[in-house]
C-alpha cells in the first residue's frame, strides 16, 4: 500500500482539482497496478508503519508548506518513521523545481530524500525498488576568492517563504565572495512605485486610458534613459511593442506602464544604495500593488546588473560571479522537466539582451503584469549555481538544443543537452534555480572561484 500526501500552492489554481483525477497519477497507478490511497495534505499519519508514504509536490511554492508540516517550530525538521522522503514531481507547474528546494533543505539537514520523476512506468519501477536512486556528485569546493570585493547587493524584502534551503549568511558572503549584502525593505520599493504615478500618468497622457501602443512608445523612451548611475550600465536600447500573449490574459497600456514604474523605482534603489545587483521578493508584488517584477527583472539584467526574483539570494551571488567572469549575468531558471539528459529549465525573467527575440506573456502563477518569452540562439551554455552555505558550486558546459513555447510553465521555456546532469539535479541539487549562461565558460568559473587553492 502506497499512501500519497500532497502539495499544492494556492497560486496554482489549474491544480486545485483533486490529484485522484490527476491523468499523471493515474498512469502511475496502472504502471503500478494498484491504486493509491490518498491522504491529500492530511500528514497526521505520515511516517506510521504498515505502508510506503510518498508527497506528490504538485506545484512551485509549496517548499513552505513542506516545512510546516515536519518544522513546525521552526527548527530541525523531524521526520516520523525516519525514512528517507520519496518526493513525486510531475513535468509541469513548477513542480520539478520545488522538490529540488526540498531535497536540498533535507540534506542540509542531514536528512536523506529522493526525487521521483520521470514516466509512469519509470517512476512504478522506482517504487517498485527496480531502479535505485541516482548518485552523482558535480559540486566542487568554493574558494575564498573575493570574486565580488567591494560590492553592494541588496536584498529587497527576505527571500520568499519556499526558499527553505536558500539562507545566506552575510558574514559568509563577505569572507568568500567579498560582497556586501543590504537589506532594504520592500516598502521602499513599494513607496518608490506608488509616488511614480502622478509622474507616469503625466508622461503617459493618463495611463489609465492609454493604449498598449503608446504605453509601450512611452516606456521604450523611459527605459533608455534610465535615472543616474543605472544609465551608464548600457547603450540605450528600446522596447518592443505589446504583442497579444499566447497563454496569458491580454495586456493593457496600463498594466505595461505598472510594469515599467517597478524598473523605474529599481533603479532609484539601485543608485541610492550603490548596487551592483539585487534579488527581489517579487511575489509580494501581487498583493502590494498588482503587478510583477518581471520585466523590471529582466531590463536591470540586460543593462549589465545583477537581478533575481524571489529573494534568491544563492542565485544572486552565482549572477554576480557569472558578470564577472562571462560578463552577463545570465537567466535564473527553474528545471521542469527531465526526459533522459535533455532538460527543460524555465522563468519570466530572461534578460532581452540574450536572446534572439522576445515576445511579451502574463506572469505565469499570478495571469497578471509583463513577462518575458524570449527565444534563444541555439548551441554552448554553461548551467552554473553556487549553494547557499558558500562551500561549493556545480559549472558545467551544456548545450541549448531547442525552445519551446506551452502553457503551465514560466514563460521562456529552453531544452538543454546535459549528459549526466539530471542524476546530480535529482539526487543532490544545490536548489532549486540554476543560472544559464550563452557560451561554454565552466573552466573559467572554476578557475575563478579555486583562485584562492592554486
Amino acid at each position: 500500500m502506497i499512501r500519497l500526501y500532497t502539495l499544492t500552492s494556492s497560486l496554482h489554481g489549474e491544480m486545485m482539482a483533486d490529484a485522484a483525477a490527476e491523468p499523471f497519477v493515474q498512469g502511475i497507478e496502472t504502471a503500478l497496478g494498484e491504486r493509491f490511497l490518498f491522504r491529500g495534505a492530511d500528514f497526521s499519519d505520515y511516517g506510521s508503519a504498515g505502508a510506503t508514504d510518498l508527497i506528490y509536490v504538485r506545484t512551485g511554492g509549496t517548499e513552505g508548506l513542506f516545512k510546516q508540516v515536519f518544522c513546525p517550530d521552526g527548527g530541525v525538521a523531524v521526520i516520523p518513521g525516519g525514512k528517507p522522503v520519496r518526493l513525486l514531481t510531475s513535468g509541469e507547474s513548477n513542480s520539478l523545481a520545488a522538490s529540488m528546494e526540498i531535497l536540498s533543505f533535507l540534506r542540509l539537514h542531514g536528512l536523506q530524500g529522493e526525487i521521483l520523476h520521470g514516466t509512469a512506468d519509470d517512476i512504478a519501477k522506482r517504487l517498485q525498488g527496480a531502479v535505485p536512486c541516482p548518485d552523482a556528485s558535480f559540486h566542487r569546493k568554493l574558494g575564498q576568492s573575493r570574486l565580488l570585493a567591494g560590492e553592494h547587493y541588496g536584498i529587497i524584502g527576505r527571500p520568499s517563504d519556499w526558499l527553505i534551503s536558500s539562507d545566506v549568511d552575510p558574514s559568509k558572503a563577505a569572507e568568500v565572495l567579498g560582497a556586501e549584502l543590504i537589506d532594504i525593505d520592500i516598502e521602499e520599493l513599494v513607496s518608490l512605485w506608488k509616488e511614480s504615478a502622478p509622474a507616469a500618468a503625466e508622461s503617459n497622457a493618463a495611463a489609465t486610458t492609454a493604449t498598449a501602443a503608446s504605453a509601450s512608445a512611452s516606456a521604450t523612451a523611459r527605459v533608455a534613459a534610465a535615472p543616474g548611475d543605472a544609465a551608464k550600465a548600457s547603450a540605450s536600447f528600446g522596447l518592443k511593442l505589446l504583442n497579444v500573449p499566447k497563454f496569458g490574459r491580454p495586456i493593457s497600456g496600463e498594466a505595461f506602464e505598472m510594469a515599467v514604474r517597478v524598473y523605474e523605482s529599481l533603479c532609484k534603489l539601485v543608485d541610492k544604495y550603490h548596487l551592483s545587483g539585487l534579488t527581489l521578493r517579487c511575489f509580494d508584488l501581487l498583493s502590494a500593488i498588482g503587478t510583477t517584477g518581471c520585466l523590471a527583472l529582466s531590463l536591470l539584467n540586460s543593462r549589465g546588473f545583477v537581478a533575481t526574483c524571489e529573494g534568491d539570494v544563492p542565485a544572486m551571488l552565482t549572477m554576480a560571479v557569472s558578470r564577472k567572469v562571462a560578463g552577463t549575468p545570465g537567466f535564473q531558471v527553474n528545471l521542469s522537466r527531465i526526459e533522459g539528459d535533455d532538460l527543460l529549465f524555465a522563468h519570466c525573467t530572461v534578460p532581452i539582451d540574450i536572446v534572439e527575440d522576445y515576445c511579451y506573456d502574463t506572469h505565469f502563477e499570478s495571469g497578471i503584469g509583463v513577462a518575458i518569452h524570449g527565444e534563444f540562439r541555439t548551441g554552448p551554455f554553461t548551467l552554473f549555481k553556487i549553494g547557499a552555505r558558500l562551500q561549493e558550486f556545480v559549472a558545467e558546459d551544456v548545450f541549448l538544443t531547442a525552445n519551446q513555447y506551452e502553457n503551465r510553465l514560466c514563460r521562456t521555456q529552453v531544452h538543454i543537452l546535459a549528459p549526466g546532469l539530471p542524476s546530480y539535479l535529482l539526487s543532490d541539487p544545490l536548489g532549486n534555480h540554476h543560472v544559464l549562461i550563452p557560451g561554454h565558460h565552466a573552466r573559467a568559473i572554476a578557475e575563478a572561484l579555486l583562485a584562492c587553492h592554486q
